[in-house]
């Protein structure tokens, strides 16, 4: 084991052997005595006491430990201004050895390149930088690598060995200073302000907004929350983090994404800038956990689980992680087991994360068989609690009716997709099987008209639109075909399946599909009749019967060349049509067919098809019908997240008495709660079979106390928490938008926070149905504002006739003090 501390020095070899041969003889009158210590053989030159090149141990020069130089030079004393040789063990990855040699590099500030300066060391580089050039201790400081070739690198850890950050001798360190606005010299200023405007503003410090870089509106409203915690903001700002970046933990990112969140928190809290752009931070996000690439909408709860866990693992204190065989409670008091849980976790995990977000779960499993108990303590970061809902599912469709006074007698229900059928279900299916973002259409089909089973066919109709061009690219020479419209589902007799018989009978459907006072749904295509003129010249497709005396010109219209609206094609599997069938008057085969398309040339189809009445509908009185917003009490949602449950078959317990897994049962109870609690509303519910947002208001306290949230019982008294942001989430599970509510620290003032947009708020707005991270900050713990609320009720960072205080629908109104405090 290598003690980092040991120096070994430099002797000459000659003196060394003379002194040796005076101590060996005894003779203090000897003519060996050895006199001063004079290492003038090891130099290059007197005037900078440089080192000869390629001297050789033992041959030029002798190792003695410090103990014993310091005892020669009390004794002998040393050649005058000569230096003392100290040099450093070190230890490389394959040996350890001494650094005779130190590494020469020069140094240099990034204000002033010009001004070198050359050093030769072995110690670390920041603080004999900062004396070299006088600057002010406390100043925050980074350094680059800077080699032959002009590529700049940082080094990350300012206090690593010369050698372990693996600079060699003329290589150059340059070192900058954070800028008062929070940004650095040598990067791209990330802000919104213009260059002026970066020397002019002076803000509230924390009133910042973060640009939308494209659906990062996610990861702007969970930094905004995070940004006004007090206790993790003073961390920062304080730059009590440069001593504790962790480069070494497997866990961790190498202190990066810690840098990168101060970077931003710098800059959010310098008073300097309208807005910040995080791009920086959200590329430094992505690296280090994939599924944050790209610019995609994500879950802002999901974003800060990973910034939170990647802040710890950069800020642990603990270097080298232990073993710890956890212990059952064997019957122990509740306070010792949990006690001895919180000591064995700290000392993994000792990080200013745990030090403010990290609390205490008490789990309690119990075998349905032997009724053992086991009670373990389990540490927390954040409660993700469940939403109290109703089982009674709301579901919309739209309903296709071939008569909308008569009683359907046989339904059809489909998920339709891009104008096809997705899929058609079974009666014995369950409702669960159908998502929230499937269009449901319920198609009500003509059973009856014959007799014997068997004798109908049930077709599915597409409509597709012909090209203008044949497509001879594919080798077919056909025509290209695109979808448009709903589909229909239709019984047709086996005996009217030829070519004609479902032309009229395919006109007729479209034509009576139009919607109607007593439908709910799909209006389908109302067609046009041609006049009477274009059946004088031929064009006049075949159409329905209008009247008697018409039949006589119908018949004449159909013997002349007609111009049909379109063309059936019974299409097989692949989607390609099946050429030669019905083609000569005889019926279809339906065997293998999934569908018939009606293919329309793109000019009958605009003269004939009107798009607009295809696409109407009639809402059923049942839609107008409000939904009622639901209300729910925090606590009941703690309530529910503490009752008892049992276990799903896939995720048994083992019961070390039974000696096999069970389906236990399992509580949660809350033991001991952090400095700062996150409340995570589970507003996003999925199962294998739907997926879904609940909207419903939570009635969550401004001012919390939490007797009625603990249920563990560890003779703590009841804590009361302020709350001091709120992370919002608006719209549904495919597309939404997130802001945030959050407190000021510094004056006490409410702010709503909508990307790049900043506005003043008040306490009675923030309780609404679009709440989903709650974040309580213990009172015991709040510091009292230093600067008194602002009395301007406009925008805080835009002139005050450009914006107000933000509303929204539906908002309820929040008493200001609630106390939780139940018998």
């Amino acid at each position: 084991c290598v003690n980092w501390t040991i120096f070994l020095y430099l002797v000459e070899r000659r003196w060394y052997e003379q002194w040796k041969e005076y101590v060996e003889t005894g003779d203090q009158n000897s003519s060996s005595f050895p006199g001063q210590i004079d290492n003038t053989e090891l130099f290059e030159e007197l005037d900078s006491y440089h080192l000869k090149e390629r001297l050789v141990e033992n041959e030029d020069f002798v190792l003695i430990p410090a103990e014993a130089w310091h005892k020669l030079l009390a004794w002998y004393g040393m050649v005058e201004v000569q230096p003392a040789l100290e040099r450093k063990v070190v230890d490389l990855p394959s040996l350890v050895k001494v650094e005779v040699y130190p590494v020469e590099i020069f140094l240099c500030l990034h204000s002033n390149m010009e001004n070198v300066v050359t050093a030769q060391f072995s110690h670390t580089i920041q603080k004999v930088m900062m004396k070299q050039f006088d600057v002010v201790e406390g100043a925050e400081t980074r350094l680059w690598m800077k080699s032959s070739d002009t590529s700049c690198e940082r080094l990350r850890n300012v206090h690593v060995r010369v050698l372990d950050s693996c600079l060699s001798s003329g290589m150059t360190v340059i070192m900058e200073m954070r800028n008062a606005d929070g940004t650095w010299p040598s990067s791209r200023p990330q802000i919104m302000n213009s260059v002026e405007e970066q020397d002019s503003y002076r803000g509230q410090p924390g009133v910042c907004g973060l640009t939308n870089l494209g659906n990062t509106c996610f990861m702007n409203s969970a930094l905004q929350c995070l940004s006004n915690t007090p206790p993790l903001t003073e961390y920062f700002l304080r730059n009590a983090y440069l001593e504790e970046l962790n480069f070494t933990n497997p866990l961790g990112m190498k202190g990066e994404i810690a840098e990168a969140y101060a970077d931003v928190i710098k800059q959010m809290w310098s008073g300097r800038h309208y807005s910040v752009v995080p791009r920086i931070f959200k590329t430094k996000v992505g690296h280090f956990a994939s599924q944050f690439l790209g610019y995609q909408q994500h879950d802002s709860q999901e974003l800060l689980s990973f910034l939170l866990d990647g802040l710890h693992e950069d800020l642990n204190r603990v270097k080298n992680k232990e073993y710890i065989e956890l212990r059952d409670a064997a019957g122990r008091p509740d306070q010792e087991v949990a006690e001895e849980a919180w000591r064995n976790h700290r000392r993994r995990n000792d990080s200013v994360i745990v030090d403010t977000f990290h609390g205490l779960f008490k789990s309690t499993l119990v075998c349905p068989e032997c009724r053992k108990v086991s009670v373990t303590f389990d540490p927390f970061c954040y409660l993700s609690v469940p939403l109290p809902v109703s089982k009674d599912r709301v579901m919309e469709v739209f309903f296709v009716s071939l008569d909308p006074v008569a009683k359907p007698v046989q339904m059809v229900v489909a998920d339709v997709f891009n104008h096809r059928f997705y899929k058609l279900y079974h009666a014995d299916e369950s409702l669960s099987c159908i998502l929230d973002r499937d269009d449901i259409f319920v198609y009500e089909l003509n059973r009856g008209s014959v007799e014997e089973e068997g004798d109908e066919v049930v077709l599915a109709l597409y409509l597709r639109e012909r090209s203008h061009y044949r497509d001879y690219g594919s080798g077919s020479s056909s025509y290209g075909t695109s979808l448009f419209g709903h589909p229909l589902l239709m019984t047709v007799p086996r005996g009217q399946c030829s070519r004609d018989a479902l032309y009229h009978l395919f006109l007729q459907r479209l034509a009576a599909t139009g919607p109607t006072d007593s439908q709910q749904g799909a209006g389908h295509q109302q067609q046009q009749q041609p006049c009477e003129e274009e059946e004088e010249r031929g064009e006049c497709p075949p159409c329905l019967p209008q009247a008697n005396e018409r039949q006589a010109k119908r018949k004449g219209c159909e013997a002349r060349r007609r111009k049909l609206l379109f063309s059936i094609q019974a299409v097989n599997s692949n989607g390609t049509t099946e050429r030669g069938m019905g083609e000569d008057g005889s019926a279809f085969s339906f065997s293998s067919q999934p569908y018939v398309a009606m293919d329309w040339d793109p000019d009958m189809k605009k003269k004939y098809y009107n798009e607009n009445e295809a696409e109407k509908y009639v809402k059923h009185q049942s839609m107008e019908v409000p939904h009622q917003q639901t209300t729910v009490q925090l606590q009941e949602c703690i309530e529910l997240f503490t009752t008892v449950e049992t276990l799903e078959e896939e995720n048994p317990w083992y019961c070390p008495m039974c000696k096999k897994h069970q389906l236990a049962t399992k509580k949660l109870d809350l033991w001991s709660l952090p400095e700062v609690l996150i409340i995570h509303l589970k507003r996003f519910s999925y199962t294998k079979y739907s997926r879904e947002k609940l909207d419903i208001i939570v009635d969550f306290p401004l001012r919390l106390v939490t007797s009625c949230l603990k249920t563990g019982t560890n003779g703590e008294p009841p804590s009361r928490y302020d709350l001091i942001a709120v992370s919002n989430h608006y719209g549904g599970l495919r597309d939404g938008h997130y802001t945030s509510y959050a407190r000021n620290k510094d004056n006490g003032q409410w702010y709503y926070f909508d990307d790049s947009k900043v506005t003043y708020a008040r306490e009675e707005q923030i309780v609404t149905n679009a709440a989903y991270l709650l974040f309580y900050h213990r009172q015991d713990k709040i510091r009292q504002p230093t600067l008194p609320a602002p009395l301007d009720s406009s925008s805080p960072t835009q002139p005050a006739n450009d914006v107000t205080s933000p509303k929204h629908d539906g908002m309820e109104g929040a008493t200001p003090c609630v106390n939780m405090e139940t018998d």
